[in-house]
């Protein structure tokens, strides 16, 4: 999937995403395998038009072309990108596998994310995981990354960095990277990494910070839960949702229902009808909530800030959001591979479309360090107007998942 900026912790996923879980199957044919992805699109696309092909045409196109998976995963891309669609695409057996780890909140690899320049020409560090290999080798926010292993990074995509970066645990990679006007190389040693969506602190002044980076963690949502458990002496939350790329759709109901006192969280349109997810009514917390967001904030994360942003929960600080109001889901197809398929699309609780638009904020705030400062100024003003013991965490509160919306293949 080509865009601007990538989420990547030295694997090939993909940023911007919503996705439901993996569907399942056994054949292994290679014109199965074709088979198999070409019937998912076609019982499952949230286009009935197809982006106004004649999908049919495609289920024989390439018979006399399939000789071996390698010819089948050819084909089913090819035929995937006459869609025209960036988030319909094919995963090999290992981006699938890498995808599975990061939603099982682990991974092999060296700890950092990367986001490609507008020119396509960058690959620069946004973060490194705490505790990770790459900050213990001494790599921060900011650096440019030029080389793995020797290799030019020059033009090269995030997902083609992955390529190089992941590999077996205990293994070496080499990266060069230029901070300023110097240049350094570092050898450093991957390692399995547990990947944590969410980080909570107390601030000096008695506010809650807690930065939520991914969805796609399994384990986000309960991450999300202790979070507020640790800040529930707080006085007010600032959430921050820059930067993240979004992720599974099921964390982001779940999300907002813990913060929500009511109201609807998202609507969500396929070809077989339209699905809204209401908030329980059970909300963990009632502390008045600022939420951070920039355009790099996709997806869930859209999801989660517009439902609190439209059912007057939290108001929204930083700039425009990156626009991605499309639903994947994750099928497996035989021999380990699997696509993306686009199911539906998703309205905002008060029925806006931010497909291609965004989410925009109600205090728009362009330097990330000003971002802050709005937020906290902000909230240290609301704090004030509120009653004493308005907001306190309401503690062994029992709450189920809220289910997405049901799949068609599962």
């Amino acid at each position: 999937m080509k865009r601007i900026g990538t989420f990547v912790l030295a694997t090939a996923l993909a940023a911007s995403v919503l996705y439901q879980l993996p569907a399942q199957s056994h054949r292994s044919q290679p014109q199965e395998i074709y088979h198999r992805a070409w019937q998912l699109v076609r019982d499952n696309y949230y286009d009935a038009s197809f982006n106004h092909l004649d999908w049919n045409e495609y289920e024989h196109k390439y018979d006399n072309d399939i000789k071996s998976n390698s010819d089948a995963y050819k084909s089913i891309k090819t035929m995937l990108e006459a869609l025209n669609d960036p988030y319909t695409r094919f995963l090999d057996p290992k981006m699938f596998q890498d995808e599975n780890d990061a939603i099982d909140a682990r991974i092999v690899g060296i700890g950092i994310n990367l986001q490609q320049s507008k020119d396509l020409q960058k690959l620069i560090v946004t973060r490194t995981i705490e505790g990770g290999p790459a900050e213990i080798a001494g790599l921060r926010a900011g650096d440019e990354m030029v080389a793995v292993d020797g290799l030019s990074a020059i033009g090269m995509s995030p997902e083609q960095a992955a390529e190089h970066i992941r590999g077996h645990e205990g293994s070496a990679v080499s990266i060069s990277v230029k901070r300023g006007e110097g240049e350094k190389t570092v050898t450093i040693t991957r390692q399995q990494i547990t990947i944590h969506a969410v980080s909570a602190k107390v601030l000096d002044n008695g506010i809650g910070l807690i930065t939520l980076s991914t969805f796609i963690s399994n384990d986000a949502s309960k991450e999300f839960r202790n979070g507020l458990a640790k800040l529930s002496n707080t006085d007010g939350i600032v959430l921050d949702l820059r930067d993240n790329p979004g992720g599974l759709l099921s964390n982001a109901l779940e999300i907002a229902d813990m913060l929500l006192e009511n109201g609807a969280i998202v609507s969500t349109i396929s070809r077989h009808g339209r699905h809204t997810d209401l908030a329980s009514g059970e909300p963990l917390t009632h502390q008045p909530i600022v939420v951070l967001v920039d355009d790099e904030s996709a997806s869930a994360s859209e999801i989660l800030a517009s439902a609190l942003q439209d059912n007057g929960r939290g108001v929204l600080i930083g700039t425009k959001t990156y626009g991605k109001g499309l639903v994947q889901e994750i099928n497996r197809l035989p021999s380990g591979a699997a696509v993306h398929i686009t199911v539906s699309r998703y309205l905002t609780p008060g029925g806006t479309d931010i497909n291609k638009v965004g989410v925009a904020p109600d205090i728009n705030v362009s330097s990330k360090d000003d971002q802050m400062k709005v937020a906290l100024a902000y909230l240290k003003e609301k704090i004030a107007s509120l009653k004493p013991g308005k907001n306190q965490i309401k503690a062994n509160v029992s709450m189920s998942p809220i289910k997405p919306p049901a799949l068609a293949n599962k």
